[in-house]
């Protein structure tokens, strides 16, 4: 590439970021907008700037509920976007991602066993578990998981067949979770299905301190990692060329990646297509395998599909909210499909 040409995509890359960026915050604003209750936006404003100066419903209504929720829709999009990035990468697989691979899964078996497993013997529910004991068994499943697929992907080197198999995982899953909702009381099972479902509503200020940083600490992983990542896009062969350690770097990313989606399921229950769909937009709006771009546009990319998604669950006008999940579901998966048919030959990365 000659210089003018570098210049020019230097200059372009700069204004995607910038304009992603901006779009995040207005993003951000519009979601603590949407509800059933109207703000102006000079009220929100003035609540956000200078709070003493605004009144105490609208106070309430911003600090107690809107600025939560879109915090954690923020944090939700960046979370499953990049876990779902490291993963294509790490299997060179484009179809995978925490949701399809069974991680998710797995992090909500463990949450469903923590939760309709002992309330059905100690009388007590998803309300009276701690969120540091929520997310570490959250983490937990998920990591199980991450760890039963690179076993097998170390021994089987197809990748269709290490994704029919993600998919037989997170069916073995669902079914253990349905013998444990068969058995569970009345009060837990409609909690338990509420969950599935995902909400980004129902976290707490407290649960935050929790979200926050963890998420934090996997995106930093990931980052750390980004050399490494490139490597592997490449081959094994390639990497070792490079002197990467590749059992450790795969941990190293897969620890990641099961921190940012088991952490997210743990609290918002599981959300999927986002962690598949939002690296394939990445890719294509920079034209760039290199994740030293990849991984801040994937980021900021994944908070604007979340936010997005967090607005029209709000369904402006109305007082009902959308499962999260679904409009997800509706928002990525004609991503995919349009990737697949793009693609014809949609194999490896």
């Amino acid at each position: 590439m000659s210089t003018p040409e570098l210049f020019v995509s230097r200059k372009r890359r700069c204004l995607l970021f910038l304009l992603l960026t901006v779009a995040v915050a207005l993003f951000f604003i519009l979601d603590i907008l949407s509800g059933s209750v109207l703000i102006p936006l000079r009220e929100l404003l003035t609540a956000l700037w200078s709070p003493e100066s605004a009144s105490s419903e609208v106070r309430s209504i911003v600090f107690d509920f809107r600025l939560p929720k879109a915090i954690t829709a923020l944090v939700t999009g960046i979370a499953l976007s990049v876990s779902g990035l490291q993963m294509q990468t790490v299997f060179r697989n484009p179809l995978a991602g925490p949701y399809v691979l069974g991680i998710s899964a797995g992090a909500s078996l463990a949450v469903a066993i923590f939760a309709l497993g002992f309330s059905s013997l100690l009388t007590t529910g998803l309300s009276l578990t701690g969120s540091w004991s929520l997310a570490m068994v959250a983490w937990g499943g998920s990591f199980a998981v991450m760890l039963l697929i690179l076993f097998v992907s170390a021994r089987v080197n197809d990748n269709m067949t290490i994704l029919i198999l993600g998919i037989l995982f997170s069916g073995a899953a669902g079914a253990i979770v349905t013998i444990l909702q068969y058995f569970s009381n009345e009060s837990m099972l409609k909690a338990f299905i509420v969950w599935t479902m995902g909400s980004l509503g129902s976290i707490t200020t407290r649960q935050l301190a929790v979200v926050v940083p963890a998420v934090a600490a996997g995106i930093f992983l990931a980052f750390l990692k980004m050399k490494e990542l490139n490597a592997l896009l490449l081959g094994e062969t390639y990497a070792r060329s490079l002197g990467v350690n590749i059992l450790g770097s795969r941990l190293v990313i897969l620890f990641s990646a099961s921190l940012l989606a088991g952490t997210i399921t743990a609290f918002c229950g599981p959300i999927g297509f986002i962690g598949i769909a939002v690296p394939h937009l990445a890719r294509v709006i920079f034209k760039t395998q290199n994740h030293r771009i990849l991984l801040p546009a994937t980021l900021l990319l994944g908070a604007d599909a979340m936010l997005v998604s967090d607005i029209i669950a709000q369904l402006p006008g109305f007082s009902t909210t959308l499962p999260i999940n679904s409009v997800t579901a509706l928002l990525g998966i004609p991503v995919v499909i349009w990737m697949i048919v793009k693609n014809k030959k949609f194999t490896a990365l």
